[in-house]
């Protein structure tokens, strides 16, 4: 693992400083309330997931009411990891509340009743097992290092990598990975996520394909589904139509007036003679 993550647990809270923000006393209030609020979700969520503990059939008094149990602080940690070493956060410290440990840029903060893990990017020692930590940092040097050195194990990371090459203009040292797989890695990501869109943004794409496209591999009956009569007919010949029918099905529904008409008097009278009427 990156230095400063050898010590996670069950549930880890982060909080994130680029180079363009500090990290401060107010930042540190905002880790501490995140925390607070998923601490209240989780135990929520693990109480709710737990079997229900059985009731006497028959009790002396109505049970009292429920009372959320938080789950042990022990199993949770905070970290704020800040790209550039926060300076007038330290200056503000009370002595002793800050801890170095065996990790350069690596720090344990007592701050009130918590103990928060602060990783300064810019500080931490060139090793490639913090290659993820330096894709993040503000200095050339390390960015440099983290690209060369940091191995992508999914499509997203492959395209996180490759973006942030591209923002500080630099080469990969890998150059298998070119601007081809790029899209094609962001064409597939699209596929996987396309029902995560929303509806607007799923339509869009669907506009800029070309009929034939959308249309490939359905059957007859998926193409027509939603359609009402007067659509699926529009802009069939009516005589292909009515030829495709059984007499029988033409005629159904229609009154003798309705069957008769347009016919020559001639032929009808015609008919009659020849069935005996």
């Amino acid at each position: 693992l990156p230095d400063g993550l050898e010590n996670l647990t069950a549930h880890n809270v982060l909080s994130y400083k680029s180079k363009q923000e500090a990290l401060d006393g107010w930042a540190m209030e905002e880790l501490i309330g995140h925390y607070v609020t998923y601490r209240k979700l989780a135990s929520i969520q693990a109480a709710a997931a737990a079997p229900a503990t059985a009731r006497p059939a028959d009790p002396v008094e109505p049970p009292p009411a429920a009372v959320e149990r938080l789950l042990p602080e022990a199993a949770f940690r905070l970290y704020a990891v800040a790209t550039r070493h926060p300076a007038k956060l330290f200056a503000h410290l009370p002595p002793g509340t800050h801890h170095p440990t065996d990790w350069p840029g690596v720090y344990d903060l007592d701050w009130g009743s918590r103990r928060i893990r602060l990783i300064v990017l810019n500080a931490l020692a060139e090793h490639p097992r913090n290659a993820p930590w330096e894709l993040f940092a503000s200095e050339m040097d390390r960015i440099r290092y983290g690209l060369a050195h940091y191995r992508p194990r999914s499509p997203t990371a492959h395209l996180l990598r490759f973006h942030l090459a591209n923002i500080h203009h630099l080469e990969l040292p890998d150059m298998a990975y070119t601007l081809d797989d790029f899209k094609l890695e962001t064409y597939r990501m699209l596929i996987d996520d396309f029902h995560a869109l929303s509806p607007e943004d799923r339509q869009a794409l669907l506009e800029r394909m070309d009929v034939a496209d959308r249309l490939r591999g359905l059957g007859a009956e998926e193409r027509l589904r939603g359609l009402d009569t007067e659509e699926r007919l529009r802009g069939l010949d009516t005589e292909e139509i009515l030829r495709r029918l059984d007499p029988a099905e033409r005629l159904r529904g229609l009154d003798p007036e309705e069957r008769l008409r347009g016919l020559d008097p001639e032929q009808v009278k015609a008919w009659l003679k020849s069935t005996g009427h």
